[in-house]
């Protein structure tokens, strides 16, 4: 056991008694204690959940490097999409003690299937926008109408300026009411949520052309945050 602790940061505890060590650190004792046995599985059930934010990246970083190091298959159980988003390779989604959905984290994240999934991915995903920001768009002028949609960039088009590219081919103006970009298992991703307003068949060829480029175009999704 003594050779493990300096696997996990324990060292200088070495000789430190249970209540002289923090939350993290006691973290850090259940690892190396479930790596006593030399296993191939880790299970980790839910092991950041009652963590502050940094000790929580530093665990995710511990089990990350043990993962590599060690070549151990990791088994995390969490209800934080952002513990999987930081670490996890493939998930599944489970509801009533059934798997309802699984597969590699980037396309369950941003391509779910499963109403419970959307859920649990909207705080990765999802935006939530005031009402009180929706009231103060530009309304659309004669001949027109306002649509509103959310677009996922994915790959390698994740940087590309289609937005804009959108708005000056297709005669249309795109309002970007908010957006982020980000990374999911190491992939990059941005997402937009649009008001866009023009004719129809011009917002209709618009959203098909970037449909065509691979991004994913949602219309009607809850905006309300």
């Amino acid at each position: 056991m003594a050779e493990l602790l300096p696997l996990v940061g324990l060292e200088a505890k070495r000789d430190a008694f249970p209540a002289q060590l923090s939350g993290g650190q006691k973290q850090r004792v259940g690892i190396a204690r479930a790596l006593a046995s030399a296993p191939a599985l880790l299970l980790c059930d839910e092991a950041t959940s009652a963590l502050d934010p940094e000790t929580t990246a530093e665990i995710l970083a511990l089990i990350r490097r043990l993962r590599d190091q060690l070549d151990l298959t990791v088994l995390l159980i969490t209800h934080e999409m952002g513990v999987v988003k930081a670490i996890c390779d493939r998930v599944a989604v489970m509801e009533a003690g059934r798997i309802i959905e699984q597969g590699r984290v980037f396309e369950v994240f941003t391509r779910p299937a499963q109403p419970t999934t959307r859920r649990f991915v909207a705080e990765v995903i999802g935006h939530g926008v005031p009402p009180g920001t929706l009231a103060r768009l530009p309304q659309p002028g004669p001949g027109q109408q306002r649509r509103l949609a959310q677009v996922l960039f994915l790959g390698p088009h994740s940087t590309r300026p289609a937005i804009s590219e959108a708005s000056r081919d297709f005669g249309i103006d795109i309002n970007i009411v908010s957006g982020r970009v980000d990374e999911i298992a190491g992939e990059p991703f941005g997402v937009m949520a649009l008001a866009v307003n023009g004719p129809a068949a011009a917002i209709d060829a618009a959203f098909g052309w970037m449909r065509g480029l691979g991004l994913l175009v949602e219309e009607d999704v809850a905006w309300a945050g």
